[in-house]
């Protein structure tokens, strides 16, 4: 389960996110939904461990980002909203660095599985500062999943791709989360309908709505 309990998250007097709650199970894509500023991509960095919150705690995989920030780190899979990527290495170098942190076994069998899973294979001969923006979300999504970790993270996952690459990206999304948690923010409703079973609606830092996208 990922459990988001109370979160409170105050810049100074203002407050990014007002006494949030709620669960993710597995098998469920949960679509973080609101505009910009709505305190979605706050949210994502507290259950990734990157900030703390003000007050309340967050669960994920059973463990707490308080007393087991190594534990939830290594439970997730993070894509955030400004991709960092090292753009002096290639595609492959890049993503076998990355299975090498995470102690991936047979790493190269899955920095292949994932460069195929991703549709990276035309750009190989690139390195990532000559990708275009829609590839480099590509690599970005490839190593937040290649060491198949039980939670996905992704922060507007599907920016900057062309409609081609928007829907194989969502097909990737889609068939990931068939047995994994994950949790994707967005401002854009189609995008949620695309992707998600349920969708939960933040603005100015609380939730306003959480329930399926049948229901929504």
């Amino acid at each position: 389960m990922l459990e988001i309990n109370h979160i409170t998250k105050l810049y100074g007097s203002q407050r990014a996110l007002d006494d949030v709650s709620f669960a993710v199970k597995p098998g469920e894509i949960v679509g973080l939904l609101g505009p910009n500023g709505a305190g979605k991509s706050t949210l994502m960095k507290i259950i990734t461990c990157f900030i703390p919150p003000s007050e309340g705690d967050a669960k994920v995989c059973g463990y707490s980002i308080f007393d087991e920030p190594q534990k939830v780190c290594s439970c997730i899979g993070y894509l955030p909203e400004h991709n960092p990527l090292y753009t002096e290495m290639y595609i492959p170098e890049f993503l076998q660095f990355i299975a090498d942190i995470h102690k991936v076994k047979n790493s190269r069998q899955r920095v292949d599985e994932m460069i195929q899973l991703t549709g990276l294979s035309p750009e190989l001969g690139k390195k990532i500062g000559a990708l275009s923006k829609g590839y480099r979300q590509r690599v970005g999504l490839a190593q937040a999943m290649i060491h198949d970790p039980q939670v996905l993270i992704l922060d507007e996952p599907t920016t900057g791709l062309d409609p081609n690459q928007l829907e194989e990206i969502r097909k990737v999304i889609r068939n990931a989360g068939k047995n994994k948690i994950i949790l994707l923010s967005t401002h854009i409703m189609q995008e949620v309908e695309a992707m998600c079973s349920r969708a939960v609606i933040i603005n100015h830092g609380r939730i306003v709505a959480d329930n399926t996208i049948d229901q929504l």
